[in-house]
């Protein structure tokens, strides 16, 4: 698999003393979804900024199809889409005005046939002359991916794209995103609803206080959200595992009132039948049994401390 972009040891620090991103490294594979989760003030915008060429880092290197982000700071620029987090654009502009606008920004030729193929692709060919100021927030979204895609970018950069969107007009936009994926265009979001990131991704990273703490496949994630706790609560305290009990590696919680057992829902067998018939040989018996399975929340409340 090719990166497409490598970010290496990179930095961000400001005359205050506070620092941004602190030796983040990152590899972007040429086709993906990639979804970046972190609480506010985590790094997430600082690293689109530095990538996108807004922002220039402190230290470390960003290379974006082999060229640099400092060095080739134009052509990385033509490469790249971006879809800011706040909706800003022309009001009183229409729609193929202002996606016509921006392709000419990067010095494109005109391609009306491009421009009308990514408008219907955003279901906006039917507002192509509807002043923006007229559209509902959902449509200037789409508008802003349209402006985005203008200039046919290998790579976009979405920055909390349905932030402050209903569910339904969500789950319209993850599609929209996949068929991005299926034209070829990596795709780069950050997101703090947890349920985006398990239903388009390919990866997720986690970002906190400057810092990635974790990069994953999602596959991989879901293999740990099918991990459940098994809560086995007794009538009777325990003070020390039996011998015939140590294979399952239980855990003594709630001073010795609880037996803790993990097992994966994705196996075949779970091993609790029998564990409850051997805990009922050793005579320990049982007062309530609970079960929790793990979410990417979990994991991602657990990675932030929060």
């Amino acid at each position: 698999m090719k990166n497409i972009i490598s970010i290496n040891a990179l930095s961000k620090s400001y005359k205050s003393g506070f620092n941004a991103l602190k030796n983040v490294s990152l590899d972007i594979i040429k086709g993906e979804i990639f979804a970046l989760l972190g609480p506010n003030g985590a790094g997430k915008t600082t690293l689109i900024s530095i990538i996108t060429g807004i922002t220039t880092p402190t230290s470390g290197t960003v290379i974006v199809n082999n060229y640099d982000v400092i060095k080739d700071a134009m052509k990385t620029r033509s490469i790249i889409g971006l879809v800011p987090q706040e909706v800003s654009i022309e009001p009183f502009e229409t729609v193929l005005s202002s996606v016509k606008f921006s392709r000419g920004l990067f010095g494109k030729a005109q391609n009306p046939q491009y421009i009308e193929k990514i408008l219907k692709q955003l279901s906006l060919w039917d507002k192509r002359n509807t002043k923006i100021i007229e559209l509902s927030g959902g449509m200037k979204r789409r508008v802003l991916i349209a402006k985005a895609l203008s200039h046919e970018p290998i790579v976009l950069f979405l920055d909390e794209p349905t932030a402050g969107v209903d569910v339904e007009l969500r789950k319209d936009m993850w599609n929209i995103i996949r068929s991005l994926k299926i034209n070829g265009v990596t795709i780069i979001l950050t997101t703090h609803y947890i349920e985006e990131a398990e239903n388009i991704a390919d990866r997720v990273g986690f970002i906190n206080n400057g810092e990635i703490s974790l990069i994953e496949e999602k596959k991989q994630l879901i293999d740990k959200m099918g991990k459940k706790t098994l809560s086995i609560h007794l009538h009777n305290t325990i003070t020390n595992i039996p011998r015939n009990l140590k294979k399952y590696k239980l855990e003594i919680s709630n001073n010795g009132n609880t037996l803790i057992y993990n097992y994966n829902i994705n196996h075949g067998k779970t091993g609790i039948t029998k564990l409850l018939n051997d805990l009922s040989n050793e005579n320990i018996f049982l007062k309530d049994i609970k079960t929790n399975q793990s979410s990417l929340e979990d994991i991602f409340v657990n990675l932030v401390g929060k």
